[in-house]
């Protein structure tokens, strides 16, 4: 090859080298007398240099690319602020930068390199790139935090259940208050999207998500977002006062402590759910919608700890003391559960919410076991509750007030009750009442006919209870006859309550008419018991001429009576108007009509001076019955 040295350039450096190679390709190539072997080597060889003077050349190119990129970013790096702060071409030059950095890297990654040279040119677009893509992180998180805009609950539609509720006390109080008509138009109520971070600042997020994603940096931009929309969602809580409480902590609290959160919990569950995670939903599709379902873990991750910690609190309330002012907390807490299934199930579709799904539904079943033991602790505690005291006059029972406003608070519950009472086969769950025997228990049933649901009855096994307990306390009083003015009273009241209230449809109308005719035949016993006695003194027997002595006698022994029946019986007391006026007239007409009739028979055989009462006057006395003021006949001036 002697004869080709004076040719070959004098060149430096690999470039030059290569150069003469190909030039010496060239000249052997142009020799006639080579074989085909000798050809076909010279060709790939020539390739081969080819290909080498075009890797060489873009060598050059992509370094200075990649330092101008480099400088650009690095510069940026010296500046702590956020660049989106200075506005949109700032942000846009840096967003730039990143994607030719990309596109530089993903270009010398496909040119499958093996010099050392070559592989540490794409190790330090590598590094840029991490760095470029940790200041895009904080961009990212400061964007979504500087732009977050206010939430107020109080502006949405949904009632507070605090207002809804009335105030209960347990069953050893006796009392009740009955709550205000439920606001069932909460319940299904439609979705509410709200802005939670200022629409403008969408598509500067959705463009650095994007770019971090097909960077490789998606995980890290995923983070970025459930540490911020977590702590919001935090915050969220706190504006609506759920704070975070262990079951320990839930378990010690007093009752009117828990009650209060529970209502609490009842309004926030409806608002969080419908509003705040649907929002969040539609904030997350907003920016990471361009990049398929498969990051959908992030909108799990970011509220997941929030949902936890609501189903956490009624799980506590759950497993507490079933006692039966708990009652109605619970079924609130079971509705709006149940009701929001399935929006939650909505929200957490995908398999990274499938342990929101599954708690949802245990929390659901503990709400509904807690609604079943409760319910039976309310029927107990009423079959159970004694008194050592009978109530003055024989009035209505605090007992019989609880219990029927109970029963009437629980009718808007009608619907869950119904499925709650029963197990899957359409079969009665939950036995009713041991105090209840078979043969009552049918009657309840038959008289219900048109209602034989779970919930009614256990209601008409209730009423069969709480009747069973006021015989009981009748015979804590003396007088037979304010035993029949007791159970008069209060079995009058259970009938009106049932028929004046959404009860009417549960008793049936047997019910009602055989209670009506259980305190009207307490009406009669109690006038047979007071006045059967009184009566006979003015009935005639055989020869009615009888002697002034003995006549005298006779009215002494009526107005003693009668005196002895009004200082007694004032005291006594029927509540109701109608019940009232209705047993004074029953009792005047047989009363006065045998008293005028005695007067009337025997009026000249003795002096004026032994009659003490004239009828009118034994009619007004009447009227001073069942007042619950005691008064006496002994003071003539008492009216």
């Amino acid at each position: 090859m002697g004869e080709y040295d004076a040719e070959v350039p004098e060149l430096e450096g690999e470039e030059n080298l290569i150069a003469a190679a190909k030039q010496i390709v060239r000249a052997l190539g142009s020799k006639k007398n080579l074989t085909d072997d000798a050809k076909k080597i010279l060709a790939e060889l020539g390739t081969q240099l080819t290909t080498m003077t075009s890797i060489s050349e873009n060598e050059v190119d992509d370094e200075g690319r990649l330092n101008v990129i480099q400088e650009k970013i690095m510069s940026w790096e010296t500046d702590q602020s956020m660049h989106w702060d200075f506005g949109p071409d700032e942000a846009n030059e840096y967003i730039n930068s990143a994607d030719e950095l990309r596109k530089l890297i993903e270009k010398l990654e496909d040119m499958c390199l093996k010099d050392d040279g070559e592989k540490e040119l794409l190790r330090r677009a590598h590094d840029v790139l991490q760095t470029a893509m940790a200041r895009l992180e904080e961009e990212f998180k400061h964007v979504l935090i500087q732009n977050r805009q206010p939430f107020e609950p109080e502006h949405m539609s949904f009632r507070s259940s605090e207002d809804d509720a009335g105030s209960m006390i347990s069953l050893g109080d006796e009392s009740f208050e009955e709550s205000q008509p439920r606001d069932s138009s909460s319940r299904n109520s439609e979705e509410y999207i709200v802005d939670l971070v200022h629409p403008v600042t969408i598509p500067e997020l959705r463009c650095i998500a994007n770019l971090m994603f097909i960077s490789g940096y998606g995980h890290e931009c995923s983070q970025a977002y459930v540490s911020v929309r977590r702590d919001a969602l935090d915050e969220f809580l706190l504006i609506l006062e759920m704070e975070k409480l262990s079951i320990e902590d839930v378990l010690k609290l007093e009752w009117g402590s828990l009650n209060s959160k529970i209502r609490r919990w009842v309004r926030t569950m409806k608002i969080f759910v419908r509003v705040y995670l649907a929002s969040e939903k539609c904030l997350f599709e907003q920016i990471f919608g361009d990049l398929g379902t498969a990051n959908l873990v992030s909108f799990t991750e970011a509220s997941k700890a929030s949902m936890l910690r609501l189903l956490n609190f009624g799980e506590a309330v759950s497993i507490g003391p079933h006692k039966p002012e708990k009652l109605f907390p619970i079924l609130d807490m079971y509705e709006v559960l149940a009701d929001l299934l399935p929006d939650i199930d909505s929200l957490y579709a995908d398999e990274a919410g499938a342990r929101v799904r599954i708690d949802c539904r245990e929390v659901l079943r503990r709400f509904g076991d807690s609604v079943r033991a409760a319910f039976l602790e309310f029927e107990n505690a009423i079959s159970t509750s004694t008194s050592t005291n009978p109530i003055a006059g024989g009035g209505i029972h605090p007992l019989t007030k609880y219990v029927m406003n109970y029963l009437n608070g629980l009718t808007g519950y009608r619907e869950t009750l119904n499925f709650l009472l029963k197990d899957h086969d359409g079969e009665d769950a939950m036995p009713l009442s041991p105090d209840i025997n078979p043969s009552t228990e049918e009657e309840n049933t038959r008289e219900g006919a048109r209602d034989g649901s779970p919930l009614a009855l256990h209601f008409r096994s209730v009423a069969s209870i709480l009747e069973c307990n006021l015989d009981d306390k009748a015979r804590l009083y003396r007088d037979a006859s304010l035993q029949h003015i007791f159970l008069m009273n209060n079995i009058h009241y259970m009938a009106q309550k049932v028929v004046n209230s959404n009860l009417q449809s549960i008793f049936g109308d047997g019910w009602i008419r055989k209670h009506n005719w259980k305190f009207q035949q307490h009406e009669i016993n109690y006038e047979r018991t007071t006045w059967s006695s009184i009566l006979a003194i003015l009935k005639e027997e055989g020869d009615s001429s009888s002697s002034k002595t003995l006549l005298k006698e006779r009215f002494r022994n009526f107005y003693i009576a009668f005196e002895e029946v009004y200082r007694t019986q004032t005291a006594w007391l029927i509540p109701n108007y109608n019940l009232r006026e209705d047993l004074r007239i029953s009792t005047s007409l047989k009363v006065i009509q045998a008293y005028r009739t005695f007067v009337g028979r025997h009026t000249n055989h003795i002096s004026d001076k032994h009659i003490k009462y004239s009828a009118d006057d034994l009619q007004n006395y009447l009227l001073d019955l069942f007042e619950g003021s005691q008064r006496s006949l002994h003071n003539p001036h008492r009216r």
